[in-house]
């Protein structure tokens, strides 16, 4: 099956339809065919048919095999000069227009002679305006004639009166349907009661109104984020009164982030006697951005990428897909790690595999085998049985009972009961749940110390898929099929290593890309490439990297390991972790070779070379704080995803600005992991030899023990102060005989219970920065070089700070800082 990006690329590539004027007056129809162009030629108004219709219809069928949905069609709004079809509203969202030969003929957009703009179908009306009932501020007659409705240059469709082109009676932002474009406003008016909600659309190609909405409350609690059925609220935002974090500056300083969003959006809050409402504008006429509710339940800021030549997604709220209720649908679990991040549950299939490949997974799955079942008066029986699930979030709806004691018990009271789908036994409560499963969550494994089990029910022949030797395994099966799949390792390793030496490099395999995408080069390839190895780019502790062009005109960066063991080490080291795993934030490794003593690892080209020739040289370009603050919040990410989304846990262990790579826009990519260790899934520690680089290793390296990944964040949090300040972290720094340089962390802790930030940060910025940013990266960074792992926090949890969605307090003096505080102070004496 052609995977789903693949597909929405065939869908959403399609050309909306193609009188182009910005008005219809009295008297006039839009027909299919027909639209309405704003008058800066950015919006266009008229029938559509969603992607995979039509054409695409033909496409996807040869293609995936899957069923195209009924070809309706819709009034909308779209971008006009954008090839990506993107609609902004959509007039009968839940009335659509089935396609017939002759619809041309009787379908049309009109003014009726009640004033109403109308949908006409067959003689019948299918949408109105309802201008009638909208109870506009602006309208001062009830009688005052429509004769004409204008779509403005912000993508605004209004109804104006005869005799005054400004008094607008009707105007679609005051209706929207999942987006919210510039100029809009988002809130109620406090006169009316009108209150402008957006709801999610239900697929890709159904623009109907989903299971997701989005308002304002009109009791000044701030923003809900809420699922339709059952009204169950996932997310809210704060009032611009509360106390707690604020929406606006929240939003001001996670945009602040995004180079793509500056001068592009900028945010409002209006809140006075007449209405409440937020809204934002941008500066740039020539920039196209729009918010909305995905079909998920998480609010999308997107904006335009010429480049790219397409929709960037540069904000997402709530970050966690998993977090919207029941995003996947009944009997499925939600893996926000996971790509895609819903999945069904065991012994269950897609309901309707045709609605999951458009994003509408509300059916979620089925099962495979119906439960067996049979109740009478004076007793129930069944042969049906549980298999738990680990490490998730409890579905919704759960019932508590008193009859489940301990966990056989509670296993029994739901087994007795037909309606019985699930159950878990947790600090002696038993709950027990009946219908649908929804919200099934997995938890990270690092993350969580939640020991929270869901026992799903099953058929009997479901469960017999998993033999009970297998679930109470046999010591001697287990170690008979271990040492049996030593040996067949081992003999798939010798074979392995005879095949390497015979062919790997030896024969032409330049563009022999591997199912990891990794291209195996040839060393004559590489060497023709890099010149002979003439440029060279640095110097590091396993070898020298040198720029090369391939022939297709990539610049790349090639590192020559040396040394025959340690370059041996290094080389799988690297092609074993980065090599299978992807991430913006991580550089990324093209391809290798390994031709007789020869390891080469190939690397995309990073122009600006790495983080410490812009901190420490004379020659490097001065970072402003903007971009230093991206800097910080794009390795954040980047260890982050190692820690928490890789299969298994890969510590980094020498985290440092020289492993710190720069691109053109000096956005941050994390490399270099010769020095890279795995930690199983199952576990949260690993034995393993002492490495990285004095001033940024964590204490518990020196003691011996087993380390966790919070290795990484102490060296993150050391690289942070480097980051602030522009200069090494070393205890002592002489510059002559009488003068020392105070090291910097402890000078951060004194600076910061003195409320001066302005002297820790660069000198080059010349008091160009961000005081309240600056305050928190140095928050962070004694948060991450606490003395005790266990009280340093986990790298999501510092892009949670680092975005502002999470408040830091202050922190204590590590015992070590502290130590160097009373030495330094001791010897000034």
């Amino acid at each position: 099956m052609v995977p789903l990006y693949m597909l929405l690329g065939l869908l959403l590539l399609l050309p909306c339809p193609s009188s182009a004027n910005d008005t219809l007056t009295a008297g006039q129809v839009l027909a299919l065919g027909d639209k309405l162009v704003s008058r800066n030629g950015k919006f266009a108004l008229g029938f559509f048919q969603p992607a995979a219709t039509a054409t695409a219809s033909t496409i996807t069928s040869k293609f995936t095999g899957i069923t195209s949905p009924a070809a309706n069609w819709y009034l909308g709004i779209w971008f006009n000069q954008i090839p990506v079809c993107t609609t902004v509203w959509v007039a009968n969202r839940d009335d659509p227009i089935a396609d017939d030969p002759s619809l041309n003929l009787t379908t049309h957009l009109k003014i009726a002679s009640d004033g109403n703009l109308v949908i006409v179908h067959d003689n019948n009306v299918i949408w109105s305006a309802h201008t009638a009932n909208s109870n506009r501020t602006r309208r001062t007659s009830i009688n005052t004639t429509i004769t004409s409705a204008v779509l403005m240059n912000t993508g605004n469709l209004v109804l104006a009166s005869s005799s005054d082109q400004v008094l607008w009676l009707w105007e679609s932002f005051d209706y929207p349907t999942d987006v919210v474009l510039p100029d809009a406003k988002f809130g109620w008016n406090k006169v009316t009661g009108l209150n402008r909600m957006a709801i999610s659309k239900k697929s890709i190609v159904d623009p109907g109104s989903g299971s997701y909405s989005v308002e304002l409350q009109t009791n000044g609690n701030g923003i809900i984020l809420k699922r339709r059925q059952g009204s169950l609220v996932y997310r809210t935002y704060a009032s611009e009164s509360s106390s707690i974090l604020k929406l606006m500056p929240r939003i001001q300083k996670i945009l602040g982030l995004v180079p793509l969003a500056k001068g592009v959006v900028i945010p409002h809050h209006v809140n006075n006697t007449k209405e409440e409402y937020y809204k934002y504008t941008s500066s740039n006429e020539s920039s196209s951005s729009f918010l909305s509710l995905d079909i998920s339940g998480q609010i999308k800021l997107n904006i335009w990428s010429q480049d790219e030549r397409s929709w960037q997604a540069v904000l997402s709220d709530p970050v966690d897909v998993c977090t919207p209720p029941a995003t996947c649908g009944p009997f499925t679990v939600c893996n926000g790690n996971a790509q895609p991040s819903c999945d069904c549950m065991e012994s269950f299939s897609k309901k309707s595999p045709r609605h999951w490949e458009f994003g509408d997974r509300s059916q979620g799955c089925t099962r495979d085998s119906p439960l067996y079942c049979t109740s009478n008066k004076n007793t129930t029986s069944s042969t049906d049985m549980f298999r738990p699930i680990a490490r998730v979030s409890l579905p919704y709806d759960p019932q508590s009972t008193n009859i489940g004691t301990t966990r056989s018990k509670c296993e029994e009271a739901c087994l007795t009961s037909c309606s019985c789908t699930a159950y878990s036994y947790n600090n002696s409560i038993c709950s027990v749940w009946h219908g649908k499963l929804l919200g099934v969550n997995l938890k990270d494994v690092i993350e969580s110390t939640s020991e929270d089990t869901l026992y799903l029910r099953l058929a009997a022949k479901d469960e017999a898929i998993l033999p009970k030797d297998k679930r109470k395994p046999n010591v001697g099966l287990v170690t008979a099929a271990t040492v049996s799949s030593f040996v067949l390792l081992m003999l798939m390793l010798v074979l392995v290593i005879w095949r390497s030496k015979l062919r790997w490099c030896g024969s032409p395999l330049y563009r022999n890309q591997g199912a990891t995408g990794i291209i195996a080069f040839r060393y004559t390839d590489l060497a023709h490439a890099t010149k002979n190895f003439s440029e060279k780019l640095g110097t590091g502790g396993f070898g020298s990297v040198y720029k090369g062009v391939l022939s297709d005109s990539t610049t790349i960066a090639v590192k020559r390991l040396d040394g025959t063991r340690q370059g041996e080490k290094q080389f799988r080291a690297e092609v074993s972790s980065i090599g299978l795993i992807h991430h913006v934030n991580l550089v990324k490794l093209i391809g290798f070779c390994s031709q007789g003593d020869n390891r080469l690892l190939v690397y995309e080209h990073m122009p600006n070379g790495s983080l410490d020739g812009h901190l420490f040289k004379s020659n490097g370009v001065v970072l402003n704080w903007d971009t230093r603050y991206q800097i910080v919040l794009g390795i954040a990410r980047g260890i982050s995803y190692l820690h928490q989304s890789c299969c298994e846990c890969i510590i980094h262990c020498d985290i440092k600005p020289e492993n710190i790579l720069l691109d053109a826009s000096f956005f941050p990519k994390v490399a270099d992991f010769g020095m890279a260790t795995f930690v199983g899934r199952n576990f949260s520690r690993v034995l393993t030899t002492f490495r990285g680089t004095v001033g940024y290793l964590a204490p518990e390296w020196l003691s011996g023990v087993a380390v966790t990944a919070k290795v990484d964040v102490y060296s993150f949090g050391m690289v942070l102060f480097e980051i602030i300040s522009g200069r090494r972290n070393l205890p002592e720094e002489h510059i002559d005989s009488n003068d020392h340089v105070e090291y910097f962390p402890t000078l951060v802790i004194n600076k910061l219970h003195g409320g001066d930030m302005q002297s820790l940060v660069d000198p080059r910025l010349h008091d160009d920065f961000d005081e309240e940013q600056v305050e928190r990266v140095s928050k962070v960074a004694l948060w991450c070089i606490q003395d005790n792992e266990y009280d340093r926090p986990t790298m999501s949890e510092v892009v949670r700070v680092l975005e502002g969605l999470q408040e830091i307090d202050m922190l204590p003096m590590p015992r070590l800082l502290a130590a160097i505080t009373k030495r330094s102070n001791s010897t000034s004496v």
